[in-house]
């Protein structure tokens, strides 16, 4: 983290007033917590599910992007952007009720790249989702 970044202790009122964007926000994600080393954000799975009731493979994408995008803009420190180049989503168990959790952790955060994987699991601890999302960082 930069030098000129928020505070560790500043970072969920960082995050929280930055906001998720439009799309997050109708998607009923909330951050629960935000440091420096780490994020996690929760969804509904009510209101985001398949016509089967599973819920959405682009839902967790979606919690996967922002909580990433989010994390690496952290990191890029005023004056820059990051901005999502890849992501990917491996979908290993299906959720149908309740809440699923994302925990996100930097793998690399380098001046001019970041790449981050988010764990998305159900209310049982049960891993439904993996994402990994790189952004590069540039000058605004």
């Amino acid at each position: 983290m930069p030098d000129d970044s928020p505070a560790a202790a500043d970072a969920l009122a960082w995050a929280s007033s930055r906001g998720l964007g439009a799309l997050a926000e109708k998607m009923g994600i909330e951050w629960v917590e935000f440091t420096p080393e780490r994020a996690v954000a929760r969804m509904p799975v009510l209101g985001n599910t398949q016509p089967v009731g599973l819920l959405h493979g682009g839902a967790y994408v979606v919690l996967g992007e922002s909580m990433g995008s989010m994390h690496a803009n952290y990191h890029a420190g005023p004056g820059r952007l990051a901005v999502g180049i890849d992501i990917n989503a491996t979908h290993t168990r299906s959720a149908t009720e309740g809440f699923v959790t994302g925990v996100c952790t930097p793998l690399h955060l380098g001046r001019s790249l970041t790449v981050h994987e988010i764990v998305v699991s159900d209310e049982a601890g049960r891993r439904c989702s993996t994402v990994r999302i790189t952004n590069m960082v540039r000058d605004r």
